[in-house]
């Protein structure tokens, strides 16, 4: 299989070598006609002047018209063959005789003294009619085209100087970009998609058709690897609501169960009943089940993302709303040592799933308890700025691993050995259940996690009921 460069470059130079060269070729032979012409112009001219004089043939006169001319001159006599007068150098002259002249003559051409000459007869009609045979030098003949045709030479060297590089050039250059694109398309059949090609090796600012091509093939690399996303993204959520789905429903049926016989423990063994002290650990054991049942929710709001049955918004208070997440986590807190913070009153109520909100604050709530550790702190919070309305969570643990940073929001993804890496999911699930986002940063030593809501989703304060317990910041310990 022939390269691209081979089946480009080859032509483009040959055709432009060969069009050079023609044309070289016809110029050359243009002058040499043009300078031929110009030789035997001359030679007539010599002859007629030669035929037409009246003054007789002497060694100065056939000597001053070979310093003229260039041409050699010999006086041959007609009756006798000799050779009398002539202008060749005596060493040539002596070489020859009248019949070796008269066999050239025939010829039209002959070699005396080592030089090839043309020969030609004219007959002086002057004083005493003779016969002079005029000699013109091959080799002046050919000088005097070589003289006509070095310029045109000369040019077409230049020429060809510039024209060979710049092609090869050009045409290598196109290859290259060509083959680019090509490779880049075998990198995409292969899998390779969101890609795109470097502006190095195929620069679209180029323009041309091959830097259009680019452009396309770029914008089709970008939008494969969009929707490979989408298509594996869907597939993940797929999967993962029935996983979920298969999750929450044993967690459900397991949590009633508990539930149950808890009460029935309590309706059976009243405290008071037996003389005993007050115990609270089976109020505790309800709260732990009220935690779970947050744990269940969430994995239905990934079960049942936008299924028909799923709660309708309706307006929420949101300091009703930090305050059962902080009453949900408090036994958790409890046990581990962290203090928890809730900002009330916010003052702030908005448009939401009450139970999708509470599971995923409880989740991130959860997580901040698990960061900050003994002796930590997580702080519950809410603020508007007129364009969004957060809903955070705040802990003065280290912060998530470098390693899942960019990963952590995904399903499975966890940095702890007992995790299961949903508690984020669930709340990123939420937050674009209700057109909001799961947004992080760390600062000040803190890390904030925030599900971020658009500002449509604030009502009027005074339209929700708000909490009883609203009296500033609570700390529990």
């Amino acid at each position: 299989m022939q390269s691209l460069t081979r089946r480009l470059v080859l032509p483009v130079v040959g055709l432009v070598l060969a069009a050079v060269l023609a044309n070289v070729g016809f110029a050359a032979w243009l002058a040499a006609r043009r300078s031929a012409a110009v030789t035997l112009h001359a030679q007539r001219q010599v002859a007629d002047a030669l035929r037409t004089s009246r003054v007789s043939l002497s060694a100065a006169v056939l000597d001053a018209l070979h310093r003229l001319t260039g041409n050699h001159f010999l006086v041959l006599e007609e009756a006798t063959r000799r050779i009398g007068l002539s202008t060749l150098p005596p060493e040539a002259r002596a070489a020859i005789d009248g019949d070796m002249v008269a066999a050239a003559l025939r010829a039209g051409v002959g070699t005396f003294g080592g030089r090839t000459y043309r020969l030609g007869t004219v007959r002086s009609e002057g004083v005493r009619p003779e016969t002079v045979v005029l000699l013109a030098p091959e080799r002046a003949l050919v000088a005097a085209t070589l003289e006509a045709t070095w310029p045109v030479l000369a040019v077409a060297a230049g020429t060809l100087a510039v024209l060979v590089p710049l092609g090869l050039r050009t045409t290598g250059r196109l290859a290259a970009r060509i083959g680019a694109v090509e490779r880049h398309v075998a990198r995409i059949a292969e899998g390779e998609f969101g890609q795109t090609l470097a502006a190095g090796a195929a620069d679209p600012a180029d323009g041309d058709e091959i830097g259009r091509l680019v452009a396309g093939v770029n914008h089709m690399s970008v939008q494969l690897g969009q929707l490979r996303s989408s298509l594996v993204a869907s597939e993940r959520q797929r999967l993962l609501g029935q996983l979920a789905a298969g999750f929450a429903h044993e967690l459900r049926n397991a949590v009633t169960g508990a539930r149950l016989a808890i009460d029935l423990h309590r309706r059976r063994c009243p405290a008071a009943a037996i003389g005993g002290p007050p115990d609270d650990s089976l109020a505790v054991a309800g709260r732990q089940l009220d935690i779970l049942e947050e744990e269940v929710r969430g994995l239905l709001s990934l079960a049942k993302p936008a299924s028909a049955d799923t709660p309708t918004a309706e307006p929420l208070s949101v300091d009703r709303l930090l305050t059962e997440v902080r009453d949900l986590t408090a036994p958790r807190c409890d046990h581990a040592g962290v203090r928890m913070e809730c900002d009330l009153p916010t003052g702030l109520s908005i448009v939401g799933q009450r139970d999708a909100l509470r599971a995923a604050l409880v989740n991130l709530a959860l997580n901040g308890i698990d960061a900050a550790g003994r002796d930590g702190n997580v702080r519950l919070l809410a603020t508007a700025d007129g364009a969004r309305v957060a809903l955070a969570v705040e802990d003065s643990g280290a912060g998530p691993a470098a390693s899942v940073r960019d990963s952590m929001h995904e399903p499975f993804v966890t940095s702890k050995p007992e995790g299961i890496g949903l508690g984020l999911a669930v709340a990123r699930a939420v937050a674009e259940s209700h057109g909001g986002a799961l947004v992080w940063e760390r600062a000040d030593g803190r890390t904030r996690f925030a599900i971020s809501l658009p500002a449509q989703t604030l009502t009027e304060a005074g339209s929700v009921p708000a909490p009883s317990d609203t009296g500033g910041p609570r700390h529990l310990s």
